[in-house]
């Protein structure tokens, strides 16, 4: 298959925007930049030594596990009354990192926005791994993971299991929905590059699993036609999903009648923090890949400022949450509800709320600056600190409001564990090192729809 037959010759072109890339770019150069990270004969040793890094974190996770079920759940900080902590923070933390990168690929490409070209690859490959990660929290956190299937719906004329009021069977069939639909949109796309890498790998062992990957793709009308009607269809299902699947995780919490959780604004919020969070981690990822492969003229500076209004446009939403929280809990006249507030403001836990708010709120004004939105190093430091900001968001949302409870007597106080911090910090591992392998075998930018964005003039002639 030649270079020319993966472009789809039914796309019009004329209609299509600005090119979001660098002039002098043509079909094959665009080609040759993007394959040759993955066709690459040698590895880079920064790849190596940062791989070799992140699987010493994953192992450090597999340990904690190993430990975890042969003791038992007790090793975490979890307590009366703080049965919810580490497990379910990192939970929603990590589940609202992935919505992003369907936001970027599903919405954006019903949008018709030609920028999300550029990112929607990684941010799709970003999504199934964290919620890869997020689904090992409550597998664990029901104490028996080997039970896993209880929660699935089988056959079961008993009438014992799954218990359908549960908000961990919500989460069960939000999540998997979710990293279904989401993979075979990812792979949906990746398949006529995956025809590209076939064609042009040299070792034979690379031709048969690409090969096999794509399909039997040839790039026939018919391919794109069979191609384009399922990538719209899956485009449609996962739209909703973005809203869905984090509207039923705060379910989780809007259930319960515990002050600081029983809170009708909870499912807008959780998905604006979603998107915020996600939108945050990926500026973090493609900062420093656009760097160190010097994808410069296709990830540009248009794209990092698009996604930092973004997320400026979804921390306000989520600034408004804070606001309308602290706003209800005063208005309702609730004693209960207006304890939690003033503990969360004065409480043992107030720096953090504090630290949240600053992480949150106040540091992302600066995006309204033009200038810190052209600095790169001003980007990625605020992403990284939104994304601090997020995770501490969970924290206040769960210990801090289960630790003081309506009796006094019931009252306690929460603190992780090193096993708690283990188990985090390893799915930070395990999420980097599949990042890592991505990046190194599978093509990290949609190589053919990079070529449908070039100029129309160079659409010609390389035709």
């Amino acid at each position: 298959m030649s270079d020319n037959t993966e472009i789809n010759p039914d796309l019009d072109t004329t209609t299509r925007p600005a090119p979001v890339i660098m002039p002098g770019h043509t079909f094959k150069s665009v080609t040759d930049k993007i394959a040759s990270i993955a066709l690459g004969r040698r590895t880079p040793m920064g790849w190596i030594i940062g791989f070799g890094i992140s699987f010493m974190v994953f192992m450090v996770m597999m340990y904690t596990l190993g430990y975890l079920v042969m003791t038992g759940v007790g090793i975490w900080g979890n307590n009366q009354p703080v049965g919810w902590a580490f497990d379910i923070i990192n939970l929603v933390w990590w589940i609202g990192i992935g919505h992003a990168g369907t936001l970027i690929s599903a919405i954006l490409l019903l949008l018709r926005q030609d920028w999300r070209t550029s990112i929607n690859r990684f941010a799709e490959a970003m999504t199934l791994f964290a919620v890869a990660c997020a689904g090992l929290f409550p597998l664990f956190h029901t104490g028996r993971p080997w039970l896993a299937y209880w929660m699935f719906p089988v056959p079961n004329t008993m009438g014992m299991w799954p218990q359908f009021r549960s908000p961990l069977m919500w989460d069960v069939f939000a999540i998997s929905t979710y990293a279904s639909v989401s993979a075979v949109f990812w792979f949906i796309g990746l398949i006529p590059d995956f025809a590209t890498l076939r064609d042009r790998a040299k070792k034979h062992s690379a031709k048969v699993i690409y090969g096999m990957l794509a399909m039997g793709w040839r790039g026939s009308a018919r391919h794109w036609h069979n191609y384009e009607t399922a990538y719209l269809i899956l485009a449609g299902l996962a739209t909703p999903l973005v809203i869905s699947v984090h509207s039923v995780i705060s379910f989780d919490f809007t259930v319960g009648i515990i002050p600081g959780w029983h809170a009708t604004i909870f499912p807008p919020y959780f998905v604006a923090g979603a998107i915020y969070a996600g939108f945050a981690m990926v500026l973090m990822l493609a900062i420093p890949i656009r760097r160190w492969y010097g994808l410069e003229d296709f990830i540009t500076m248009r794209h990092l400022k698009n996604m930092s209004k973004i997320m400026l446009a979804s921390g306000l939403i989520v600034a408004y949450g804070y606001m309308m929280e602290t706003f209800t809990a005063w208005y309702s006249g609730n004693q209960f509800e207006d304890y939690m507030i003033k503990n969360r403001f004065k409480g043992p836990y107030a720096f953090w709320y504090w630290t949240l708010i600053a992480c949150n709120v106040i540091v992302p004004q600066l995006l309204w600056i033009k200038r810190f939105r052209n600095s790169i190093a001003s980007l990625f430091t605020v992403s990284v600190v939104i994304s601090i900001g997020m995770w501490l968001e969970r924290f206040i949302i769960i210990p801090v409001s289960l630790h003081r409870d309506f009796l006094p007597g019931s009252w306690g106080m929460y603190s992780p564990t090193e096993w708690d911090w283990s188990m985090y910090i390893g799915t930070i591992g395990f999420f980097v090192m599949l990042l890592f392998l991505f990046v190194r075998f599978v093509p990290m930018i949609s190589i053919f729809e990079m070529r449908t964005i070039l100029p129309q003039a160079e659409v010609k002639e390389a035709q």
